[in-house]
Formats: C-alpha cells, sequence, structure tokens
C-alpha cells in the first residue's frame, strides 16, 4: 500500500471492516477488532490515524513490532494478519493490519475472550453466538454423515435405489459413467464409504426402512393436516420412516392428497388446466432444503410437514449457518449445507437443480403464481419455511357490494385470513406499499380494489391524513370498529 491507498480507505470512515488508532497505546482494543474481524468478512486497522480521519502517523520500531506480534499470539486459534508501514514523512508512518476472512476457522478468540464486529463498535460475542460457531466449527470436519454406521453393512443398504441414482445422475450429466455398476464402488464415488465402512450419510440416504430402527429413529418424517389455522384438531396425521428418497416420496404424496387443485379453462385451448395451490416446485425445493440441511445428530429430530387452512409450513431440526439471517435467505448467500455429502448425492440426482439457490427458487415461484413471498424462521433448534396461500374471496361481513371499474365486475371482498392480518399489521399505522408487501402482492391496482378499498369502506381503517387521501405521506390505521371485528375473529 501507499499514502494514496491509505487516503482512499481513511475517507470511507470507520466501519464494519475498518478501525482508525492514534496510536499502537491502543494495541488492546486494536486486537479485539482484528479478533472480531477475523469472525467476520476481515478488514483493516490503521494506526497513526484519529478518529476525526486525521492522518498523522506515528513512530514504528522494532519494539512496536515486537509487541504487535506479542498481542498477536493471544489470538487462538493462531492467526496471522498481513502486517505493513506506509510512510507518512520521514519519521512517522501508519502501520497497516489487514485480516482476511477465515470465518472457517473460527470462532476466535483474543485473550481467551470472542469479539465480534457491529458497524464501526467491537463488542464482546454473546456467549450463546461463541458456542453454536464452535460447535459449526467441530461440525465440518466431525459431522454426523461422515461418522461410520452403526450396525450397518452394504448389504442393508437399498441397492436398486443406488442403481436408480447413479443412472439418473448420468443421464443429467451430474456424474460420469464409472464404468461399473458395482454397488461397493459406486458408494465410494459418492464418498459414502471410509476404510470399507459404510458411513451415516449412506444410511441416511439408501438404507432399508426394516434396519433403520432402532438406532436411526431420526430417519424419519412428519405429516400432518389441521383443520383452520392452528393445531387444535388434526385432519390427518402420520409419521413415516425411511431413507431420504422415500421420505421425499412420501411427502409429496402426502401433498398431493391434502392440496386441492385448481381447474381452469383457458381460451382457444381445449384442455382443462389443473393449478395446485403451491407451486409444485415450491414445494419439493423445499422438501429437499429441509431433508439435506437437517441436523441428523439429534435422535429425536426429524423433517415435519404442516398443511393449515391458511399456509403450509415445512421445518427441520437444526439452525442456518454462522453469518446467514432469514432475511439473507431472500438475497444471494452462500452455499453451506450442513450434511454436503447428503446435498451432493440429491444435488446429482436431480432433485437440488442449483447449489445455494434454493431459497431463492422458492421464493421466484411463489411470486410467479403470485403468492405472498415465503417467511423463513429459524428459533428454538429448528428452521422453519412457511408459504402462505391467497383464499377464494369470503364474504367477511353483510352488505358488501360488487363494484365496476372499467367495465369489469370486481367483488368488494376480502378474506376473513387476509383482512385479520392486514389489521393486526395496522395496529400501528401503515402505508398502502407496506401493506401490498405484507400480503405479497405486487400489482398495486389490485391491491387497492380488491384488498385495501373493501377494509377502508368497511370503517375497519382509515386514512391518517383524509383531507388529501392522495398524500404522499398518507398511512392507514386501525379503527375502533375494526378493533370489535378483529377481536370478534380472535376468539
Amino acid at each position: 500500500m501507499n499514502l494514496q491507498d491509505i487516503e482512499r480507505l481513511v475517507r470511507q470512515g470507520e466501519g464494519s471492516n475498518l478501525e482508525f488508532k492514534k496510536t499502537t497505546g491502543q494495541l488492546v482494543p486494536a486486537l479485539k477488532t482484528i479478533c472480531g474481524f477475523l469472525d467476520g468478512k476481515g478488514g483493516h486497522v490503521l494506526f497513526g490515524v484519529r478518529d476525526n480521519r486525521l492522518i498523522e502517523g506515528q513512530m514504528v520500531s522494532e519494539k512496536t513490532l515486537e509487541d504487535i506480534s506479542r498481542e498477536l499470539g493471544k489470538l487462538e486459534p493462531p492467526a496471522f494478519p498481513d502486517i505493513e508501514t506506509v510512510p507518512v514523512d520521514r519519521e512517522k508512518s501508519v502501520l497497516v493490519i489487514y485480516v482476511s476472512v477465515r470465518s472457517s476457522e473460527g470462532p476466535f478468540t483474543y485473550d481467551s475472550r470472542p469479539h465480534v464486529r457491529v458497524g464501526a463498535t467491537t463488542k464482546t460475542m454473546p456467549q450463546p453466538e461463541y458456542e453454536r460457531r464452535l460447535i459449526e466449527r467441530m461440525h465440518a470436519s466431525n459431522r454426523w454423515e461422515n461418522q461410520p454406521a452403526s450396525g450397518i453393512r452394504i448389504e442393508d443398504l437399498d441397492e436398486r435405489e443406488i442403481l436408480r441414482t447413479v443412472d439418473e445422475a448420468i443421464r443429467r450429466q451430474r456424474l460420469e459413467d464409472p464404468g461399473t455398476r458395482d454397488i461397493r464402488e459406486m458408494l465410494e464415488g459418492f464418498g459414502l464409504l471410509s476404510r470399507g465402512s459404510v458411513l451415516n450419510a449412506a444410511v441416511a440416504l439408501f438404507c432399508r426402512t426394516e434396519r433403520l430402527l432402532p438406532d436411526y429413529p431420526q430417519c424419519s418424517i412428519r405429516l400432518a393436516r389441521f383443520r383452520g389455522d392452528d393445531r387444535s384438531e388434526f385432519v390427518d396425521g402420520r409419521q413415516e420412516q425411511g431413507n431420504a428418497f422415500g421420505l421425499f416420496q412420501a411427502a409429496q404424496r402426502f401433498l398431493r392428497e391434502h392440496l386441492p387443485v385448481a381447474g381452469r379453462v383457458v381460451p382457444n385451448v381445449f384442455e382443462r388446466l389443473d393449478d395446485p395451490l403451491y407451486p409444485t416446485a415450491a414445494l419439493r425445493e423445499a422438501l429437499a432444503n429441509a431433508i439435506c440441511h437437517r441436523d441428523y445428530s439429534q435422535p429425536g429430530g426429524a423433517v415435519s410437514v404442516a398443511i393449515y387452512d391458511d399456509r403450509l409450513e415445512i421445518a427441520n431440526t437444526g439452525s442456518l449457518p454462522t453469518g446467514i439471517s432469514e432475511s439473507e435467505l431472500l438475497k444471494p448467500h452462500p452455499s453451506r449445507p450442513w450434511n454436503p455429502l447428503i446435498a451432493s448425492v440429491f444435488y446429482r440426482r436431480g432433485i437440488i437443480e442449483t447449489w445455494g439457490r434454493g431459497t431463492l427458487k422458492i421464493s421466484e415461484l411463489l411470486g410467479a403464481a403470485e403468492l405472498p413471498a415465503p417467511e423463513f424462521v429459524a428459533d428454538q433448534g429448528e428452521v422453519l419455511v412457511r408459504m402462505r396461500r391467497v383464499l377464494e374471496p369470503v364474504q367477511v361481513a353483510t352488505g358488501a357490494q360488487d363494484a365496476e371499474q372499467d367495465g369489469v365486475q370486481v367483488a368488494a371482498q376480502v378474506t376473513v385470513q387476509v383482512a385479520k392480518r392486514i389489521l393486526t399489521f395496522c395496529r400501528q399505522s401503515r402505508t398502502a406499499s407496506e401493506i401490498r408487501e405484507l400480503i405479497g402482492l405486487k400489482h398495486r391496482g389490485n391491491f387497492v380494489r380488491n384488498y385495501l378499498q373493501p377494509v377502508l369502506d368497511k370503517g375497519w381503517l382509515a386514512m391518517t391524513i383524509p383531507e388529501k387521501p392522495r398524500s404522499r405521506n398518507q398511512r392507514y390505521g386501525l379503527t375502533e370498529e375494526g378493533a370489535r371485528w378483529l377481536a370478534e375473529h380472535e376468539r
């Protein structure tokens, strides 16, 4: 680096990957920041720069470098950031410590304490977060899936499923033809054997159902259809045992049995077209994600599918990878499968189409079907994806009249479920855009005509600036009448 590079960095100001220190007299807090950089996205620490961005430099001697080396030695696991001196004048230099991203080796500690960078500040990492990262690091080299199976031999695996997987992978050009159909050699090609022993991943993928119990109760899926929008009444409940491919098929059969299909006739097409309630491809993607990313080390864990009148939820035991939040699942993000061996076989089989895009694909498919965006929740040792439906219009109160707009009859009605969501959301006044985003609609005219205007007409919502209905600052809040209706329907 040269002085111009330093000046460009300093102009950015302190932030999540840049820290200024006047001198190395502030070495201890600087090392805490370096520790935070190691567990975050990397960054630069500049000694010889004031908080007000004034570049002064400092004297850099052999003792200065020895002091830095001694403090760096307190990092665990060991880390060796780049150190550089950039002259400011004949006597003083800016001392630069650059930290590259090393999260795969973390979590790191400095002087036995973990730290995290939050914006332009460095804080002690919360103990639960540190423990989660520590478990994740250990998981990378000591995963359940790459441990030898307990009492399972090659003969206990489903040979037909293995052959079907190999043939499909070759057909999709995701595997070169091994030139053999020997089961042992094919398992070795998938990385599912270690020193001749079957790995747990092979059990999860291919084991015959009758050999799973009592050692592998986690190779199961829970399927439920509830009446209404809570778990108070079962319509159907099952628990299936089997390998990953069998469970994948069982879940799809259950969904076909319990999800209605709407028929429609398209002009000039002399066939009836069937539209499933939720896109089939989105359901397949969510199921595959749950099977590949779940934590199999928990014997009591499982993948679960729950169908309600107003939504569908697919969940799995486990947690999100470090550094990825629920909101980031709807953006491009790195692929870090919890079980890379299992995920790799699902990819080659063609069940997973593209690495790292499963959650984005679900969102795109729901958007194309004009359904609300998926909701992702990671809490209490479980990761869940929720898909909400848009129900056929239901009369929410007497007296609603049809209106004619642009020559088209439009029902001034809105579903009870959607009305409840809108009114609950508007207990604090909201903009029209916020409400439209809540229910996942893109078309503004459709939203105003079929969702917003009916609840305004019923007097359940009111404008905050009624004298200026088109004001850019217009918001909508819950009225007393709306609160009474909501209370009645929340019982």
